[in-house]
């Protein structure tokens, strides 16, 4: 089973809004697929329970910060939110189960530097290189000196950049109906897929 795990240190980089995505990608595709969260806020428990009875079904990984299980056998697919500052034998236990680590960056020196660091301590405890990390560009807007520094920094990483994610304000309003850019018709979000053409062959194994 597929287990993809969305995580960085700072809050506020767009994991949850990832995380919610990815699972809505899923079961676009018809995967019976779940969807774990570990943080206090429950961004991503929250928008599952938004989610209108007419959408796809997605199922609850029962998980938190302490336990965390395996996903439910009945699942094909996997995906599991993460709280900032998520690190430590925690974040071991979780590494043990992923297939993939998904982590978010925005275009600021505050984000970059924290996530260089997270990205050492990822490499250091992942169980092997079946584990594949993959960076996403979130809120990235390619004209601005920051997009650039972004660019600089990643080049250095040796971690591939899977995808960039435009400022839109079409994933808050999703987010509120417990809906993805996977939920709704094209026409509405077509810009926001034509990104996600990057990132679903890397989550799809290529």
């Amino acid at each position: 089973m597929p287990v993809v795990v969305v995580a960085n240190p700072k809050g506020g980089v767009g994991k949850s809004t990832l995380a919610t995505n990815i699972a809505g990608y899923y079961v676009s595709r018809g995967h019976p697929t779940v969807l774990g969260d570990l943080d206090r806020q429950q961004s991503s428990r929250l928008w599952l329970g938004l989610r209108p009875p007419a959408a796809r079904p997605l199922g609850v990984w029962e998980a938190s910060a302490d336990i965390v299980t395996r996903p439910p056998a009945q699942a094909t697919h996997a995906v599991l939110d993460t709280p900032a500052g998520f690190n430590g034998w925690r974040f071991k236990d979780v590494l043990r189960l992923a297939d993939r680590v998904v982590v978010p960056l925005q275009p600021s020196v505050f984000d970059i530097f924290a996530t260089k660091a997270f990205l050492d301590e990822v490499a250091a405890a992942r169980r092997s290189d079946a584990v594949r990390i993959g960076l996403v560009g979130v809120r990235f807007d390619a004209r601005t000196h920051a997009a650039d520094q972004l660019r600089a920094f990643i080049d250095g990483l040796g971690v591939p950049v899977v995808g960039w994610l435009r400022p839109t304000q079409n994933y808050v309003h999703l987010a509120a109906q417990g809906l993805s850019v996977f939920d709704v018709s094209t026409s509405r979000v077509e810009r926001d897929l034509e990104q996600w053409q990057d990132i679903t062959p890397w989550l799809d194994g290529a």
